[in-house]
């Protein structure tokens, strides 16, 4: 039977359970990858049809990757909002804030993501933005989306002042007189999050379709996407845009979506289960899992800690939150993780702090073998040693984030001592216990680029950080063969799809095209890994990308 295709030249198939398995090429036909070897042997199933991709001798061709965690959904939308991510100082993004404020017309919310207090050296206020955008509602995620800055409107029509009490699994953040500052954290956002417009079901679907693209430029295949940052109404307009894009065959890549807590029951009625198909026709839109918060973040000072964070002079911490936060209570993540299971619907549990994940595999081991999809614990930043493996025992897969290290390494030094290095980002450890290890880039809060995170994973070093800086917890540091798998193998796994991920008979037809040195080792931070960029992406044997 003749090929549909022929890639010749250096490729890694991730054949079996290690190493790289390298052939000369591979054969495609109806998608999938029909045979794999010899040049020789599979240029005798080629007739003059077979479009054939032929590798320079400077090029590598490695599986498409799997992002585990990439917000695509959200991260469209934030395509038009004002991105602070490059604000060094809080007068460079209020210079931004107020460039909106003139750009857009009167009465619209101004909304965007990326103001950090460690690297502004305070945390912002409302009567800073009130300042940069008069009358204005404005609404700002931090860096790690688990702290929203607003004005003095929005927190006027959210009915926010110095009476209200901070909500189950949220802070208002308040000045010495209880004052509200203008900072939100946790579960307090949604205090006026849940008035801000929701973007309609077109807006996301232009927005999917723009940053889907791009993602499949970088190389990513498929995606995850961990679900809408705010309140649902039934499925919500996000999960109807992936089905329209489905409809008219217009998304470029594969998407596992992600319900929230309150979409469980529309998604329970529907009769939809993880795994299935969000339209019958649309192969490439399918239900993913529940997402769960278990607890807040490194950099809000929020992530659920079995010991007291660090003290830091000059900045306390709101009574009571010296341990972090837990934003769903650990029996209601087993009662909502149980639930889900009963419908068929897998669950995975936002997890950073050692507390957190402790309650989080609690919540989800009666669960492990339940539904086809894998559960699984997002970030898991800082780990127990007694719970190391818990992981493999259970059936639950951890889903990291190897970029965060890039923006997190100071502050855990600083915020978790000793813990941080000894029991932080422990991704050797996760993979040396036998777990399955996903990578993932948790775009907007990171670039959606893969390949700097693929870098952070066998270096644990970055040139950003300030010269004579020690690579963080190095004993910690996978191979680049191990960092490579955790892209392409193990976040299909965790999805039930064992049809993809390698280079094998059988397989997706899904492969990427990069410059040798990408694959060179050693890995250098900064180097050819971490810059990497593929001149050619297929998905399922088609060019979905070519430089």
């Amino acid at each position: 039977m003749p090929l549909d295709a022929l890639v010749t030249g250096r490729i890694a198939t991730f054949a079996g359970e290690s190493g790289f398995g390298w052939v000369e090429a591979v054969g495609i036909k109806d998608g999938r990858v029909a045979f794999a070897g010899s040049a020789i042997e599979l240029e005798t199933r080629a007739d003059p049809f077979t479009v054939r991709h032929e590798l320079d001798p400077d090029e590598v061709a490695i599986p498409g990757l799997t992002d585990a965690h990439l917000h695509l959904a959200d991260g469209g939308i934030a395509l038009e909002q004002v991105d602070l991510e490059a604000s060094r100082t809080l007068d460079n993004g209020l210079a931004l804030i107020a460039a909106a404020h003139v750009r857009l017309p009167d009465g619209e919310w101004i909304e965007g993501h990326g103001w950090d207090p460690d690297r502004w050296g305070r945390w912002p206020t409302a009567e800073d933005l009130d300042r940069a955008a008069p009358g204005r509602r404005v609404a700002l995620w931090a860096h790690d989306h688990h702290s929203l800055w607003v004005s003095g409107p929005a927190l006027e029509l959210a009915g926010v002042d110095d009476r209200t009490s901070d909500p189950p699994g949220g802070i208002i953040r308040r000045d010495e007189d209880r004052a509200a500052t203008g900072v939100l954290h946790e579960g307090a956002s949604r205090l006026v999050t849940d008035r801000v417009p929701r973007p309609t079901e077109d807006r996301y679907e232009r927005l999917i379709a723009a940053l889907a693209q791009q993602v499949v430029a970088l190389g990513v295949v498929a995606v995850h996407d961990p679900g809408a940052l705010a309140l649902q109404a039934g499925l919500g307009p996000s999960v109807a845009a992936y089905r329209r894009l489905a409809a008219r065959g217009a998304l470029p890549l594969r998407v596992h979506v992600c319900i929230r807590e309150e979409q469980l029951a529309a998604a329970a009625e529907a009769g939809l289960r993880s795994g299935d198909r969000l339209l019958a026709d649309g192969e490439r839109a399918r239900l993913g899992w529940m997402k769960l918060f278990a607890d807040g973040t490194l950099a809000s000072r929020t992530a659920a800690l079995l010991d007291p964070i660090e003290t830091e002079p000059g900045r306390p911490l709101p009574a009571g939150t010296e341990r972090g936060v837990f934003i769903t209570p650990p029996e209601r993540q087993a009662e909502l993780a149980g639930r889900a299971a009963d419908a068929g619907i897998a669950t995975i549990i936002h997890a950073i702090g050692d507390h957190a994940v402790r309650a989080a595999l609690d919540a989800l081991e009666p669960t492990a073998g339940r539904t086809p999809l894998m559960p699984r614990l997002e970030h898991v930043q800082l780990l127990h040693p007694d719970d190391r493996g818990r992981f493999a025992r259970s059936g639950i897969a951890a889903s990291v984030q190897p970029v965060h290290l890039r923006a997190d390494a100071a502050a855990a030094r600083r915020l978790w001592g000793d813990r941080a290095e000894r029991n932080g980002y422990t991704w050797r450890t996760l993979v040396d216990t036998g777990a399955v290890v996903a990578f993932g880039t948790d775009a907007p809060v990171e670039p959606i680029d893969p390949w700097p995170g693929l870098s952070m994973a066998v270096t644990r070093s970055d040139p950003s950080w300030p010269a004579g800086t020690a690579p963080f917890g190095p004993d910690e540091a996978l191979s680049l063969e191990l960092a490579l798998r955790a892209a392409c193998v193990a976040p299909p796994l965790t999805a039930g799809e064992r049809d993809r991920g390698r280079l094998v008979p059988g397989q997706r037809a899904d492969l990427v095209v990069l410059p040798i040195e990408a694959l060179i080792e050693p890995v250098v931070p900064g180097g050819a890994l971490a810059t990497a960029r593929p001149r050619l992406v297929l998905v399922d044997g088609q060019v979905g990308y070519e430089a």
